[in-house]
């Protein structure tokens, strides 16, 4: 990396010490900045790092940034560099567990200065936050709306059981949404039950902020695993009896169009009349995915109308390390915002409970259920996202609790129903 004005002294091996930069291509490893060459931009950029004790001001070198396609990109330590009419975003490409897809052409510079470690993602266009009321049902199965798929990211492990896909989808502005909604898909082909008729619309929660993973408002992210069954006999997969959808989508590739419908749904919506509220996230597998939208809006982006002042805590239950999703996004929030949001994993192949059996979600729930309880009595608002199966086991680690504080379950949760605490998406 070359440094302009001359900036080589002493200081610089403390700035490359206090600063990272990486440059990203998604599909490549990681490499340290100064190992790339650029072409094409120039962009001059001042910003503070620590030096010592103290904080100064060094102006480094012009280097060079090559930038196939100009997406949203800003810059939070440089005022008003910009490009054309975009401008530079300190985070632009979605953090996954996986960086081995080829459908991504962009690139990234992703930089950390240890000050300001904090900033937060530009969004546009605001207008989005003018509604008073959520949009629904946009578009029907019999009038879908025609999608493009941008990217299909695998976002789990060689171990995890099974496949999971983040897959982003533009939408071009025209099918608008709020955290905590879904989007119906509807896969090409035939209804098997209903010969000459389409597919039935299957729902996903929606993965990503209104502004999707782009910042533009022109995208909506999906967290899907990919169904696939097993014949118990011969071990071997049925194709025949895969899910539908969820292969379709996962086989899906940038480019492909997709048929959408919605949005819909107003139970799991982000209550945003306190930004001081508690908000406590209990998610199974993929349903993470509308709380990565809630965490996004209140940890990574700049919304002018949205300062989120209180605590998010996320309770995730997957089978193992491998199988976590986001995690790279909530670490970071957990070590940027430590006040504002807590995070605990419930590894059902990994941990153990207190009575020595695997760790489910539930677990955890009753590790903290003094907490939660206390919480709930104060208005916090308690999610639930993800298998059905996981609500029977939850309901009832919450009456054993209830009944050891000598409340009725029954009754608390009749009272938290009617407050609107109690936001339940399963499937």
């Amino acid at each position: 990396m070359e440094w302009a004005h001359g900036i080589m002294d002493s200081r610089l091996a403390e700035v490359q010490r206090s600063m990272q930069m990486q440059f990203l291509k998604v599909g490549y490893e990681s490499e340290s900045l100064s190992g790339v060459l650029f072409d094409d931009l120039m962009v001059f950029v001042s910003f503070a790092v620590p030096v010592g004790n103290d904080s100064s001001t060094l102006t480094t070198s012009l280097f060079k940034l090559y930038y196939g396609a100009i997406a949203e990109l800003k810059l939070h330590y440089a005022q008003n560099v910009r490009f054309g009419d975009k401008s530079w975003a300190p985070l632009l490409a979605v953090n996954l567990k996986s960086r081995n897809s080829q459908s991504r052409n962009r690139y990234a510079v992703c930089m950390s200065v240890q000050q300001a470690s904090r900033s937060k993602v530009a969004v546009s266009p605001l207008e989005l936050e003018d509604a008073k009321e959520p949009p629904l049902n946009l578009y029907k199965p019999k009038e879908p709306y025609t999608a493009t798929i941008v990217s299909v990211e695998r976002v789990v492990g060689p171990k995890a059981p099974g496949e999971t896909c983040h897959i982003v989808i533009d939408h071009d502005g025209n099918v608008p949404y709020w955290e905590g909604q879904s989007y119906g898909v509807i896969p090409p082909g035939e209804n098997p039950k209903k010969p000459g008729f389409p597919h039935n619309v299957r729902l996903y929660s929606i993965a990503s902020t209104r502004y999707g993973d782009s910042f533009d408002g022109k995208t909506a992210s999906l967290c899907v695993r990919r169904a696939v069954y097993y014949d118990p006999e011969t071990g071997k997969e049925d194709p025949s009896k895969n899910g539908i959808c969820s292969n379709y989508l996962c086989n899906t590739k940038p480019g492909d169009k997709v048929q959408i419908t919605g949005p819909s749904g107003k139970v799991m919506l982000l209550p945003e009349q306190d930004p001081n509220a508690t908000h406590i996230m209990i998610a199974t597998g993929t349903g993470v995915a509308p709380f990565r939208g809630y965490l996004r809006r209140m940890f990574m982006e700049s919304v002018p109308t949205y300062k989120f002042g209180g605590l998010a805590w996320l309770f995730l239950g997957v089978a193992n390390v491998d199988s976590l999703l986001y995690d790279d996004e909530f670490t970071k929030y957990l070590q940027d915002y430590p006040d504002h949001f807590r995070y605990d994993k419930a590894l059902s192949r990994e941990q153990k409970n207190k009575s020595g059996g695997k760790m489910y979600v539930q677990d955890k729930i009753e590790e903290y259920s003094d907490e939660i309880f206390k919480m709930l009595d104060g208005g916090a608002h308690i999610y639930f996202c993800g298998l059905k199966g996981m609500m029977p086991g939850i309901q009832e680690t919450l009456k054993r609790v209830a009944e050891q504080r000598g409340e009725s379950w029954d009754q608390k949760l009749l009272q938290l129903k009617k407050n609107k605490q109690w936001h339940v998406e399963v499937y």
